[in-house]
């Protein structure tokens, strides 16, 4: 049966998963992607004050957000997390043994990893597994690719985009991992001194395109797809010490893009198409999820008072369990935002529940319960709120709370 090909399907990439013995589930759990040679790259890490030596170690080779790199080594089942000095040399040691083993510097290598935090990564059998993987790079298994990036995750994550660049068809491909610990702030390289601000398992995403695009505009085009994508999507409010992004661009179709021109919008479209694609994919993939829920805000003063909003419901842990029962329990959407600090007026306020209006202008509505019942048995749901105060909008992905989310996560270290 033919495999299906997705992080290597841009010109220019190569990649391998295997197993290495991290996971106790004896499940692939090391990955690396490289170019075949030297690729425009952009990372954004997660703004979380607690980082892992992974995250240090993508800052230091890209202390902009953008360089030249050769590619980037991926673990899972363990984080390296909270692990001193040594967890950074262990991290450096990961770089710099892929970089030997693809001709490449150590500097010239990401490392990003997913797991338990606070334990130390099993260096020999790291070491082991990326020579395994180095040896096996090529065009013709990414789905293990795929699965060793993954921790809980029930299913593969991948998106394509295509778009005709200079009489040329440019990819833009993307795999992603994250089922719990999922609220990414993802932005660039923190204040010099300090760290940065973020908003609210690890979200690690890798992306790859044959674009003909410097590192600079790269970035500036992932870094503006990020905060309706990646950064929309929230599972249960916990922002991961070790959420990372990366994207790279071998140069190998079309022509080469200049900022502000119309090649460059029609890149930065399929750019966030795909972020977008693997961003809704996590949130129906939640831990213990049973349906993916969209939360669209309009009319609040400001957009960034519509994402406050929108997030304070899809973050309601009341809200998410009524979803998860099929319970239509409106009150529970409108307590929810109005305990944001965003300006919230219920006389102006409307909702609506799969196209239903259940809420308008400080008074319930009357409707079709049973209606109302049916669509939330679904596996989709869609919740709207109209503020009716401005033009702001933003729209939230998240997903249901069940009893299969806590005993995943009572369970999870053990």
């Amino acid at each position: 049966m033919a495999q299906t090909r997705h992080i290597t399907l841009p010109q220019g990439f190569l990649a391998a998963g295997v197993k290495c013995g991290i996971k106790e589930s004896g499940r692939e759990d090391l990955a690396v992607i490289v170019g075949q040679q030297m690729v425009s790259a952009a990372v954004l890490t997660t703004s979380n004050q607690v980082v892992g030596a992974p995250v240090l170690w993508c800052r230091k080779v890209l202390p902009a957000g953008f360089g030249w790199i050769r590619g980037i080594v991926v673990n899972s089942g363990c984080s390296n997390v909270c692990t001193g000095r040594q967890g950074e040399r262990d991290a450096a040691e990961m770089a710099a043994l892929a970089g030997r083993l693809v001709g490449a510097e150590p500097a010239e290598m990401l490392v990003a990893s997913t797991g338990i935090i606070g334990r130390r990564l099993p260096m020999a059998k790291v070491r082991s597994g990326i020579r395994a993987a180095v040896e096996a790079l090529g065009r013709r298994d990414d789905p293990a690719v795929v699965r060793a990036i993954m921790t809980t995750d029930t299913r593969q994550k991948s998106a394509v985009a295509r778009v005709r660049m200079g009489g040329e068809t440019v990819t833009v491909a993307g795999i992603v991992k994250g089922a719990g610990m999922i609220c990414p702030s993802l932005a660039g390289p923190p204040p010099r001194g300090g760290s940065r601000p973020g908003a609210c398992a690890t979200m690690i995403a890798v992306l790859t395109t044959d674009a003909v695009i410097a590192p600079r505009p790269l970035y500036a085009a992932f870094k503006k797809a990020a905060p309706t994508s990646f950064n929309a999507v929230t599972i249960d409010s916990d922002q991961s010490t070790s959420d990372t992004a990366v994207v790279m661009a071998s140069g190998l179709a079309g022509s080469r893009i200049v900022p502000g021109s119309a090649a460059a919008r029609r890149f930065a479209a399929a750019l966030a198409e795909v972020c977008h694609s693997l961003a809704v994919a996590m949130a129906r993939d939640g831990e213990g999820a049973t349906k993916l829920i969209q939360v669209n805000v309009t009319g609040a003063v400001t957009s960034r008072q519509a994402e406050i909003v929108a997030r304070a419901v899809a973050n309601s842990p009341l809200f998410k369990c009524a979803v998860h029962g099929g319970d239509p329990n409106w009150g529970r959407i409108l307590a929810a935002a109005g305990k944001s600090p965003a300006k919230v007026r219920p006389e102006r306020l409307s909702v609506r529940i799969g196209g239903v209006a259940v809420f308008a202008r400080g008074v319930p509505k009357r409707l079709n319960l049973r209606r109302v019942e049916q669509y939330l048995a679904g596996n989709s749901v869609l919740v709207e709120l109209d503020l009716g105060l401005g033009k702001g909008r933003f729209t939230a992905y998240t997903c249901d709370l069940s009893a299969r989310y806590v005993a995943i996560n009572a369970e999870y270290h053990t």
